[in-house]
């Protein structure tokens, strides 16, 4: 067996219109409603479904929590994004610090949604490590 790629992810919020309208509105990604009114945010070749906390939507997680994950989005321009989560007034928890990502080191900045996720948005560093050299 061969895993190719991460297709989607769901993610549990407390309230859907605040949840998309952090990710479309200060992340630029793109709402899309599917299946039955299910609401989802669209980037690049990846989805995030929405569940509320009390949906009804089957299979879902063992133990559905609001605010428990720690997404890590790549973006093209540090000072760009710094500048636009100021004029948004969005804080920034920590950074821009170095870490290591899957495929190269990144400058990396964190927020938080509405939910309190750790949302960390990363710019790669042009350079390549391959995979049996990388600190995990």
């Amino acid at each position: 067996m061969r895993l190719v790629s991460l297709d989607h992810i769901v993610l549990t919020v407390r309230d859907l219109d605040s949840a998309v309208a952090f990710y479309r509105d200060i992340l630029g990604m793109e709402e899309v409603v599917f299946g039955g009114g299910r609401r989802a945010l669209h980037f690049g070749m990846q989805k995030i479904n929405l569940h509320e906390t009390n949906s009804p939507i089957s299979p879902k997680a063992s133990a559905p929590t609001v605010g428990g994950a720690h997404l890590c989005f790549l973006i093209e321009d540090m000072n760009e994004v710094i500048s636009h989560l100021s004029q948004v007034r969005v804080v920034i928890e920590e950074g821009p610090v170095y870490r290591t990502g899957a495929s190269s080191p990144l400058l990396s900045i964190y927020v938080r949604d509405p939910d309190g996720n750790l949302i960390e948005l990363s710019q790669p560093q042009n350079v390549v490590i391959a995979p049996n050299q990388m600190e995990v």
